[in-house]
């Protein structure tokens, strides 16, 4: 299976997705140059630390997550730290290798942590590209077990009661008990022959774990034994040849009320039931970024980095922001009246709600941004290409 073609998108090239897998006759779409604004919201840093080095150029889902108090991050290279949320303090550090290593006497050859971080029943949830899934102690750092999954884990952890659940790059979805790390069960499914590297973080709700997959469908996962309840097509895959039939739903399908939201690349975005799986309505985008909503809005980052706002209730455009293109943006999210999203030039970007106007910007960190923002209690935390974790705040 060759499953690169998303790791060339990621790395800040700035090329479109056509020209980043194609001959050289097709000329490069050119990357949008940012322009003056009339800001009306001034963005801070209002604390900011280093966690190491970074991912790189790397394809990585790593971002911070916060609970307990505390802000928790980790970098590719295995290091985990945890930081108190109010102060900035360092709580705890711990390299993850030379934890595994020493403490349960595991030879892990490299990390190369890419998933996570998800905190939850008190513990703290990364995985790698060697299939390493490692649960630490959210009070302390202390590596409370680490398990094996069939493949590379590339997004987050997914938290279900006492179980833990990941995707893998082999088309796997594993689940294994939260206290042991024991294996639970796996569900199997078959790759198409090209698929975009990366996999979606799986939602969870009502018994079920509900998921994208490589061929262009949702899956609902029964909790309880692994086996499928139902499955919808997104978007059949199409064209003459691997490229264009590329369909992956690589993100987390949001649930919302007695819908479900998710999007596919090359394809379309949907709104289906939540119990059954049937189709309400269907409109033409192609994305491999997660999606965010607020109020009667969905926000979509498609894959040339142009911005949209649709009505949830029937897939009507409501605005576009063509203005960052091929800026390599990450994925939305919502704050307050406005819309964030970063870019390869690390910059994070406000834009109204409303109108999809760029209202301000506060560049974070020069190697890039390239994680969803995370929003909590109005503060943004965001993570940086060179290891830097910020917080940003509204005066």
């Amino acid at each position: 299976m060759k499953s690169w073609y998303k790791s060339i998108l990621a790395v800040g090239l700035g090329m479109s997705l056509l020209t980043a897998c194609s001959s050289s006759d097709v000329e490069e779409e050119q990357i949008s140059e940012l322009v003056e604004i009339q800001a009306s919201v001034f963005p801070e840093i209002s604390w900011s630390t280093n966690a190491g080095s970074g991912v790189g150029d790397y394809y990585s889902q790593l971002r911070p997550a916060v609970r307990y108090g505390k802000i928790f991050v980790a970098n590719r290279s295995g290091v985990v730290a945890a930081y108190d949320q109010e102060t900035g303090a360092q709580v705890w550090r711990v390299n993850l290798e030379r934890q595994l290593n020493e403490q349960l006497n595991k030879q892990t050859k490299g990390i190369r942590l890419a998933a996570g971080v998800t905190v939850a029943r008190n513990k703290v949830f990364v995985g790698g590209e060697t299939g390493l899934l490692a649960a630490l102690d959210e009070a302390t750092g202390t590596v409370v077990w680490a398990s094996e999954a069939n493949g590379e884990l590339l997004s987050a952890p997914t938290i279900a009661e006492d179980m833990v659940a990941v995707s893998t790059s082999t088309g796997a979805f594993e689940a294994f008990y939260v206290d042991s790390g024991e294996k639970a069960w796996t569900h199997e499914r078959q790759l198409p022959s090209l698929t975009l590297r990366g996999t979606g973080s799986a939602a969870f709700e009502a018994g079920g774990f509900f998921i994208g997959t490589a061929d262009g469908k949702v899956a609902v996962i029964v909790k309880t034994n692994g086996q499928v309840a139902w499955e919808q097509t997104v978007f059949s895959p199409q064209g003459g040849n691997e490229f264009t039939r590329m369909a992956d739903v690589d993100m987390k399908p949001i649930i919302s009320g007695e819908n479900l939201y998710a999007v596919s690349y090359n394809g379309n975005l949907v709104s289906m039931g939540l119990r059954d799986g049937r189709i309400v309505w269907s409109r033409s985008y192609s994305s491999f970024n997660e999606l965010a909503e607020a109020g009667l809005s969905l926000f979509l980052v498609d894959d040339a980095s142009r911005i949209y706002a649709v009505d949830k209730r029937n897939g009507l455009e409501l605005w576009s922001n063509n203005s960052m293109k091929n800026r390599n943006l990450t994925s939305p999210a919502v704050i307050g009246p406005y819309l964030i999203v970063g870019d390869f030039e690390g910059y994070l970007h406000f834009l109204s709600r409303s109108t999809g106007e760029v209202v301000g910007r506060v560049q974070v960190d020069s190697s890039g941004l390239y994680s969803q923002p995370l929003v909590v209690d109005g503060k943004v935390y965001v993570q940086g290409r060179s290891g830097t974790v910020a917080t940003v705040t509204l005066p």
